[in-house]
């Protein structure tokens, strides 16, 4: 792991640059489904061009759904994640969207993502034995899709 800035300029009209201190994780040999993972984000950006940011969690689902099936993209919507432990109730975890059985996409429709979000995506690659998942917040003005990776 190495240790880099990353930069970018501030949204205020001063033009000034914001660096915080960021560890980088870099194989250039293997991003996993870059294809698959740059189609899907282009399905949000679509979603919530169209619908803007005050909908509900459930209607960028259903404009996501439309938009999977209007694109003949293989998913299950809501799909529930095997018993990851003995004594664990059923349905306790429920994705989003699994995409063509290889990416874990999580919706959320609210002020901020937080540590918890990330925590539950991780929990449900685990449990499904999934390598990546993409995590949005449609809430936001601008989407900001994260990549979350399964490395257990």
């Amino acid at each position: 792991m190495k240790n880099v800035y990353q930069c970018h300029l501030s949204g205020n009209h001063t033009g000034s640059i914001i660096c915080k201190f960021m560890p980088v994780i870099r194989n250039k040999d293997k991003v996993l489904y870059p294809d698959l993972s740059y189609f899907i984000n282009g399905l949000c950006f679509k979603a919530h061009n169209e619908l803007g940011p005050f909908l509900s969690e459930k209607q960028y689902g259903d404009a996501l759904e439309n938009l999977l099936k209007i694109n003949d993209v293989s998913y299950t919507r809501e799909n529930e994640i095997p018993i990851f432990f003995e004594g664990e109730k059923q349905r306790r975890s429920i994705t989003d969207f699994i995409i063509d059985g290889k990416v874990i996409l999580e919706i959320k429709a609210k002020n901020m993502i937080t540590r918890d979000d990330y925590y539950q995506i991780k929990r449900y690659l685990i449990s499904a034995k999934k390598e990546l998942g993409v995590l949005v917040n449609f809430r936001r003005r601008t989407l900001q899709p994260k990549r979350i990776l399964n490395n257990s």
